[in-house]
This record gives structure tokens, sequence and C-alpha cells, in this order.
């Protein structure tokens, strides 16, 4: 049986899977690599640590394996990040991350100077300060030096395929959040270009997330004992884990708990959000989804226990913590990175309200979890603006092995809640991608009717999921009360 290798970038390290034709994982490990943030709002990493990371991780994953079995391997990346290279295909500058907010001046002048309607006449989608876009404006306005020296622009993954393949190219679901492709029509928009003050030239060649686009360099392939690998384009980390927990075709729903949070909503025909607040991407299945993104999922978590609290035991700062549900008077805004969709406000920032006296440690840790699943909501909200039926959602993420997060997500969404049997979202669907590529399975379709599978299903409980219901209405009005001090 065929072996593939699945890579999922992500923010704070990259994870390696090595997984059998059937689905079966054989082997996974992670490696870290760390984030630099020189500037209060900043976020920015060395593309070149996510290539070491990469031949780490190639090489623990491959130990002890038949890697004459191995035939592909592919991506799920972290989006958005702008990494610019120049004629000697050099690194210019520490790439500027998904999460970094220093655009909001660019931002609001491709929103209000160029103008959302002809943004989203040109690309489906309004300008985002995590978009790649907004940091080639401000590159260009603060680094004139750097921006004149740029040959090639590239996202996250793409850098890692780019090293592997020699390849220069990107696929159409990570390609979407550029605020530089034509989403309809599966290209690269000339006006963007114009407006950026950028040729098509020096932007990737465009595949289908499942597309081969070349094969392993002779010089790595050999350092790793592989032979006649194929590269594939691989996905934005989205829409490879919507391809890992089977969100693909026509209405398929995945919420994800990464270090950002996600609502996933995929469609095998075209639609555009009318009220701004989604995105409208292409999917790694061929065909299109819409997005909610809040920029602090998981991570807030991580901050409240790790920083705030000074503990890494999760499950013990959850314990006992069911009965509350529904009942908890304190209140979390989920904002640390100023926040996404659907406020699109980067000066946006995290806050506790409602605290008295007797609030307890414990209720702060239920807040942190509910307001991360309550701004989750608010993208659930903005897609059925737009006419979407979602009956029930799948979950993946970090935050999905809370067994109390996953309890929260189903009452404050108020619909069921499948847990997929693989949890690695991103690396298992970047897997997916690679079986398709090599003709493992006929489409991303069938390959994810074979092998993704369903281990658990959480319910909503009719009076939990009520008093989340007038929770949810009253946290809806905290944002706007704050946004003036914000």
């Amino acid at each position: 049986m065929n072996y593939y290798v699945g890579i999922d970038l992500g923010t704070s390290g990259a994870k390696f899977l090595l997984v059998a034709a059937d689905g079966n994982i054989l082997a996974e490990n992670t490696q870290t690599y760390p984030v630099s943030y020189p500037h209060p709002g900043w976020s920015e990493q060395n593309p070149e640590d996510w290539f070491a990371a990469a031949l780490r991780g190639l090489k623990e994953l491959l130990a002890g394996q038949d890697k004459s079995l191995v035939k592909g391997i592919s991506f799920g990346g972290q989006m958005h990040g702008l990494v610019a290279l120049d004629e000697h295909d050099n690194v210019i500058r520490p790439a500027i991350l998904w999460n970094d907010g220093r655009t909001e001046e660019e931002t609001r002048c491709l929103n209000e100077v160029v103008g959302k309607d002809k943004l989203s006449a040109w690309t489906s989608n309004i300008a985002f300060a995590g978009f790649t876009a907004p940091k080639l404006l401000w590159m260009k306005a603060h680094e004139p030096e750097n921006f004149a020296r740029i040959s090639k622009i590239m996202l996250p993954k793409d850098y890692l395929a780019y090293r592997l393949s020699g390849a220069f190219c990107t696929d159409f679901s990570d390609a979407s959040g550029m605020l530089l492709l034509d989403v309809r029509n599966r290209r690269w928009s000339r006006e963007m270009c114009d407006v950026c003050g950028i040729s098509e030239q020096m932007l990737p060649k465009l595949h289908e997330s499942y597309q081969v686009v070349g094969t392993l360099k002779a010089q790595i392939a050999a350092e790793l004992g592989l032979k006649d690998v194929n590269v594939i384009a691989g996905a934005g980390d989205n829409a490879a884990a919507a391809v890992g927990t089977g969100v693909v075709g026509e209405g398929g729903c995945n919420i994800s708990l990464g270090t950002s949070g996600t609502l996933f909503v995929s469609s095998q025909s075209y639609k555009e959000d009318k009220v701004n607040a989604l995105h409208s991407f292409c999917h790694a299945d061929g065909g299109w989804h819409l997005m909610g993104c809040i920029l602090s999922a998981a991570s807030c978590n991580s901050w409240w226990s790790d920083r705030i609290l000074q503990t890494n035991d999760y499950a013990a700062e959850q314990a006992g913590l069911d009965e509350y549900l529904g009942g908890n008077d304190v209140y979390f805004l989920p904002y640390l990175m100023g926040e996404r969709s659907p406020h699109n406000d980067v000066t946006a920032r995290g806050a506790f309200i409602g605290m008295r006296p007797d609030t307890t440690r414990g209720q702060m840790t239920l807040a942190v979890l509910e307001g991360v699943a309550f701004a989750l909501r608010d993208c659930m909200e903005a897609a059925k603006k737009n006419g979407t039926v979602i009956p029930r959602t799948k979950l993946c993420g970090g935050g999905a092995k809370s067994r109390l997060w996953r309890k929260i997500v189903a009452n404050v969404m108020n619909m069921p809640v499948d847990i997929p049997q693989t949890e690695q979202g991103p690396g298992f669907g970047a897997a997916m991608l690679a079986m398709v590529g090599c003709g493992e399975y006929a489409s991303v379709q069938k390959a994810a009717s074979a092998i993704v599978r369903v281990k658990e299903t959480v319910l909503p409980v009719g009076h939990t999921a009520a008093a989340y219901e007038q929770r949810y209405r009253h946290f809806t009005k905290l944002y706007p009360a704050l946004k003036g001090w914000f």
C-alpha cells in the first residue's frame, strides 16, 4: 500500500503525517519554530525556519519506514503570509504573517479609496488587514528599497514547495486569501496587480490543490532516502482541514479551533458574501467556499492558561465546569489580535466583562471558551444572512480535543457537532490531496468518502442551548458598546 506525506505548516510549528492510502496514520511528529513580534501588533517569521523544520520533520517521520512506498507530499499552510524573494531567490525580509495588524491604513485605503465594490468585483472580497495585498502596499510605502527588490511573491506553504521541488506555484484556495485572485474566474486579477504595483510575472503559477507541481529535488530526495516522489500543490490550512474532515462538495460545514478559528462552508457553485463579513474563496476540491475567520481561538485558551494562570494543565482547569454551561455570568471578548470576521477591526482587543467579587477562576476559564464559540457564532449568523443553511458541523483543531469545548460549541451553535476520527485536519487533508494527485483516488470527494470517518457526535441539550441563545444575544451587544473605546 502506498504512503503519502501531509505537512501542516502552522504558526507555532509544522506537523508531519505519514498516511497510508487507506487513511491509516503511520507516523507523525511536530517541529516548532519561533514567531517574532518586533512591534505591538506585528507578527513575523523567518521562512528559512520553515524549511529547516521540514527537513527535520521529514527525516523523523520516515525513520524506520519503507521509504519506497512514499509517492507524494503535499501541504496545508497558514494563509495570507507575505514571502518575498529577490532575483537570486533570497528572502528579502521576514514573512509578514496572517495575524499581523500593521496594515490598518492600507486596508482602509483599499476599502474606502479603491472601494469595496471594485474589490468585490475584482476579487470577490473586500480588504482585511491580514490579507497579502495590504502587506504589499505597506512594504511599498514603508520599505521601498525592499519592495523594489521583489522578484517572486508567494505564500508560506508555497515557499516549502519551492524549496523542495523548485516549482514556483500556488493553489487557488490559498491564493484566494491574497486579495490578488479573481476568485470567480480562478485567475490573477490584473486590476489588483496594478493597484499593488506588481506584475503578474511576480506571482506563482496557479494550480488546483490536488495537482502535481513537480517532484522532490534529487539532492533532497537522496538526503531523505526517497525516489520519484511527487510534490502536490496543497491548500490553505482551512481548505486542507475541510478536506481532512470530509467537508467537500455542496453544503458541508467545518469549524476549526486552531490558533485562529474558522467557520467553513463548502459549495459546488460560486457564492459571494453580500454583507462583506465572510471570505468568498476557492476550495481545495475544485469548488468554492464561504469562510469566517476569528483571529484568536485556541490561542485565547493558551494565553489564559499558560501566560495568566501559568499552567498548561488545560484538563484540570476545565474539570467540573460542565455543570455551569449556560449559567456563567462572565463574558470574554476574544479579540487578542484584533478581529477579522465579522468586525474587520485591527484595533479590537480582548476583554472580560461582568465580573463580581465572587467571580471564580473557573468562571473566567469558561468565559474564554464561550467567548470563542460566540465569536464563531457571529460568523455562522453572517453565513445565514447569505441564505446558507447549516444543519450540522464538523469540528477540528487543537481546541476540539477539549470535551468541554465540544459541548459549548454544540450548544452555542444549537446543532449536532461531528468529531472526525482523525483530528489532524490540515495535515490529513494535505495527505489526501497528495493521494488524489498521485492517482490513488479519482477526486477529492471520492477520497473523503473512502477514508474520512466520524468517531463521535455531540448533540445540543435543549435547556442549555436556550440559555446560550440568550447569552449570545447579550454577547452581540458588547463589541458595539466597546468599539469606540478600542
